[in-house]
């Protein structure tokens, strides 16, 4: 027999202990090995998602459900009734109306006083830059419990604590030091060669701020404003604190005040509440959620 003959004979020998039992006992090791990980994922799925949808198929229920069978029934049948308790007797769509107004204002102010300070502060070259970085930093160090009062007082005095304004700026306040340094983060890696291309061709801070940084810090403006815009809306401790008529009150304050005239809790329509809140927010974050990723990776690389 030739030399040839017998590579001939041995070549599909070969191929065979390539593609036959070896190779299915590495592919059964993989998945030995990435068992763990995926029972680690379907654990927090559940521990996730069953108490949102445990609250969903609550709102479908009558109290009496609630108070006679167990907490895991499902609902006997799909009633809307708490859902038109919640936005009519109990005042749930006037308070997503104040929530809307009191979030879309803070938002929008907390981001443009935010890129615009981020970028004086890592763009434009000025002397104490750095000083007034650690001083803006120094207000996310503060715990907002201790300025309540102050502001109360404040708010008192010049006499709008009747209306919806003390929110929004105590909102924009205490949310522009994080918003601050998120966006200095964020312009740290940017090249300075573009800004100082732009200078040399004759263009202004003012106008290469609006051509060229807030073009180009879109998905970094995206995510810090969706952070801003989770945290506005579901504040409560602010909310109760400057709250001091009903008709002013935002949706997480309402939620509080789903009592009947005996102060005993209705769960059915606070269940429908919640459950609107929850999907609104999750349709907001599901449709925005790689956005949103583009923009944290951003801030993490240096350009």
């Amino acid at each position: 027999m030739t030399a040839t003959q017998t590579l001939t004979q041995a070549r599909p020998q070969s191929r065979l202990s390539a593609t036959g039992t070896p190779s299915g006992r590495r592919r059964a090791q993989r998945i030995l090995r990435r068992l763990p990980v995926w029972i680690v994922v379907t654990v927090l799925l559940i521990v996730v998602l069953y108490p949102q949808l445990w609250i969903v198929l609550g709102s479908f229920k009558t109290q009496s459900e609630f108070l006679s069978n167990p907490t895991w029934a499902l609902p006997e049948s799909l009633n809307l009734d708490n859902y038109f308790q919640a936005l009519g007797r109990g005042n749930v769509a006037v308070n997503y109306r104040n929530s809307i107004l009191v979030t879309l204002p803070s938002v929008a102010l907390i981001v443009f006083l935010g890129v615009a300070a981020g970028y004086a502060l890592e763009i434009m070259i000025w002397k104490g830059r750095k000083g007034t970085l650690l001083l803006i930093l120094a207000g996310i160090m503060v715990p907002g419990q201790m300025i309540l009062v102050p502001l109360f007082t404040i708010y008192f005095r010049i006499g709008i604590t009747n209306t919806l304004w003390p929110l929004i700026i105590t909102y924009t306040v205490m949310g522009l030091p994080l918003t601050t340094f998120l966006m200095a983060a964020y312009f740290r890696t940017l090249p300075r060669e573009i800004f100082e291309a732009a200078t040399m061709d004759g263009s202004g801070p003012l106008k290469s701020f609006f051509v060229i940084a807030l073009p180009l810090m879109k998905n970094a403006i995206l995510t810090v404003a969706l952070v801003q815009f989770f945290s506005v809306w579901n504040d409560l401790l602010i909310a109760l604190t400057f709250t001091v008529r009903p008709e002013l009150a935002t949706i997480q304050v309402g939620l509080l005040n789903l009592n009947d005239q005996y102060g005993s809790t209705q769960y059915g329509p606070l269940f429908a509440a919640i459950s609107i809140n929850i999907v609104a927010l999750l349709i907001v974050f599901v449709f925005l959620n790689k956005k949103i990723m583009a923009g944290l990776a951003a801030g993490s690389l240096k350009g």
